[in-house]
């Protein structure tokens, strides 16, 4: 039996310039970091006592008889084929916070699913496979509208600047920041849920289809990219506030799907109470909300948002583990 933990990751600057149409042509690059608040997946090779040959259990449960082309779970089906298991598995997926909220929880799950079924082979492998065969088979063998961060985050882990298109397409880089810095930053911000949740895909198509008349906003974007490590190295940090606040404001021009009334209104209202900046968590629509803010104003922001479920994180850097390894016994194969 295999069970790898993988985490979700919380995206700062740079978010719509990790998608192919805006980076096979301009460079992209955002910042973004891991969380404590993980996808753990389950494995192990299925004894051929049962009727069914497969069982699968995320929020519901598939049960497949013969051929992998039965699995409805897209991701499943398509890893499966990718790594070419044809013998019978169970798979079972629990995950700390609910999925389609803006933590790129989809890429976690396939970055975790290849570390798990790779690991049930006996084989470890790299990091940076993991993300890049992640991003295959989510853009190639899925079809799905999805950018590359999410998969090279949950891989990698950690705070990082990962840069994308030209020589320099999927570099991560570790943002060599002191520990103080970073507890400082996490300091300043708080997690809100908004209630609802969102397919990516569909907010995430609309953003794509723009990128032609949204060239001005995204290269704005990425510049941001650049500023907000400027920022960490200085010594103002509120600024990354102020600068979290413009960025959002460019997001919410790219499509009329990232954001909502509602959400302007949330964030309106957490502006007032003393918030200097925040976004809309992943592509858009729904989902997490996070908001920077001065500590000694944080209870003004928890007035202002009551009725928000608040989610307590802390920054994490492993990326994708095999945190339980049983090997194959030769009793199932």
């Amino acid at each position: 039996m295999i069970i790898s933990r993988t985490p979700f990751r919380m995206s700062f600057f740079g978010g719509g310039t990790d998608y192919q149409g805006w980076y096979k042509d301009h460079n992209g690059a955002v910042i973004a970091t891991t969380i404590d608040k993980y996808c753990y997946i389950t494995c192990r090779y299925l004894p051929p006592f049962f009727e069914h040959k497969s069982r699968i259990i995320y929020s519901k449960m598939e049960h497949v008889r013969e051929s992998i082309d039965e699995i409805d779970h897209p991701s499943v089906r398509e890893v499966l084929r990718f790594l070419k298991i044809n013998e019978g598995v169970e798979i079972h997926h629990d995950g700390d916070l609910p999925a389609r909220t803006g933590l790129g929880s989809s890429s976690s799950f396939t970055v975790g699913l290849l570390n798990s079924l790779y690991a049930l082979k006996g084989q470890m492998v790299t990091k940076e496979r993991l993300a890049r065969e992640a991003i295959h088979v989510e853009q190639d063998m899925i079809k799905e509208n999805v950018g590359c961060q999410d998969q090279m985050q949950a891989a990698y882990g950690g705070f990082n600047l990962i840069e994308f298109g030209g020589s320099n397409h999927l570099r991560v880089q570790p943002l060599t920041i002191s520990s103080e810095k970073l507890d400082l930053l996490q300091d300043h911000l708080i997690l809100f849920f908004t209630g609802f949740s969102r397919e990516a895909s569909t907010v995430a198509k609309s953003q794509i289809e723009n990128i032609p008349q949204k060239k001005v906003e995204l290269s704005r974007m990425h510049e941001m990219v650049r500023e907000a490590v400027d920022v960490l190295n200085g010594k103002d940090l509120l600024k990354f506030g102020r600068l979290l606040d413009e960025s959002w404001k460019l997001k919410r021009t790219l499509s009329d799907k990232i954001s909502s009334p509602y959400i302007d209104d949330l964030y309106a209202a957490a502006m007032r109470a003393g918030a200097l900046g925040g976004k809309l968590l992943g592509a858009g629509g729904g989902g997490f909300v996070l908001i920077f803010v001065e500590p000694s104003k944080k209870d003004k922001i928890r007035k202002a948002l009551k009725g928000l479920l608040e989610v307590p994180f802390k920054f994490e850097n492993l990326g994708s583990q095999i945190i339980f390894y049983q090997p194959y016994s030769g009793l199932v194969k």
